[in-house]
């Protein structure tokens, strides 16, 4: 056990250094989420600050949403370098190399996070910090929980530009249907009622909850359950479909596996179309900040 532990910290240590290399990570972690902090506080909350909390809500999610991306670019770029066949030659298997990219991942996420907080407070004037317990918490299944959902796109795809059209597919979804752009009572009834099957809705709506509220960690289970589920499953997924060598075809049952990964979100949507809650605490903690969103628009 102690080996395991002591490889994957090694792997990690090193996938950290590569990952400070890779153009395209430090985007995606770094300057994306800085970017879009500017754009929701500066222009959509008009400078006021008691709104700042609820947006920033949506940019930490943005931020966690962004390991998606940048984990699955950057673990097919190492394997069609070569770099992956090269830690194939070491002692460790496909899970230390997975736990590894998830553990690397989150450690190079805490520095943004901790940015866009102080960014917030410094230039927007944001007051109080939320519930600190609960927004970190979520920021940690979170980031786990996406990063994990990328493994399994750079364990299905075969070049860096399928990887691309997949992601920007997903992506599309959960930047826009999930109220990480547009609030989610805003959206469509039957918009809303295909977002509550996205894992991002439960970490967009957890976060927002989190700042404006202050809601503590035991009111939101329900939504840490279902990105824990989200997570272990799309691991597993990923470790079985993990590939060193770019020239490894992906298994025809790689979709079976693939379609396992949503089965804990199809059976929340249901429930939550059904008898769930979120659409309530969602209007809720948009009429707490009045503006800078109309509230007519609530009304479909």
């Amino acid at each position: 056990m102690s080996d395991v532990l002591g490889d994957t910290w090694a792997l990690t240590l090193s996938r950290m250094r590569l990952a400070m290399r890779n153009r395209a990570f430090l985007f995606f972690s770094l300057i994306m989420p800085l970017a879009f902090l500017f754009i929701y506080a500066g222009i959509f909350g008009r400078g006021r600050s008691e709104a700042v909390p609820y947006l920033l809500g949506e940019v930490l999610a943005l931020t966690v949403m962004g390991s998606f991306w940048g984990l699955s670019v950057q673990l097919v770029t190492f394997r069609e370098q070569g770099i992956l066949r090269r830690f194939r030659v070491t002692p460790v298997g496909a899970s230390a190399m997975l736990a590894s990219s998830l553990v690397s991942n989150y450690f190079l996420t805490l520095p943004t996070i901790a940015i866009e907080f102080y960014l917030s407070r410094a230039v927007f004037h944001m007051t109080g910090l939320g519930n600190v317990l609960s927004i970190f918490v979520l920021v940690t299944i979170g980031t786990v929980t996406f990063a994990s959902l990328g493994l399994i796109v750079a364990s299905v795809t075969n070049t860096m530009q399928e990887t691309q059209i997949i992601n920007q597919i997903i992506w599309f979804i959960f930047l826009f249907i999930s109220g990480a752009t547009i609030p989610f009572p805003m959206l469509p009834r039957s918009i809303q009622s295909v977002a509550l099957f996205l894992p991002a809705t439960y970490l967009v709506s957890g976060l927002q909850r989190a700042m404006s509220e202050r809601t503590p960690l035991t009111d939101l289970g329900m939504y840490l359950a279902s990105l824990v589920g989200c997570a272990l499953i799309a691991f597993i997924v990923s470790a079985v479909l993990f590939r060193w060598e770019p020239e490894s075809k992906v298994p025809r049952r790689a979709k079976l596996w693939v379609a396992a990964a949503i089965i804990p979100f199809l059976l929340l949507g249901v429930w939550e179309n059904l008898i769930g809650d979120l659409r309530s605490h969602a209007v809720k903690d948009l009429q707490s900040i009045r503006e800078p969103y109309s509230m007519e628009k609530l009304d479909h």
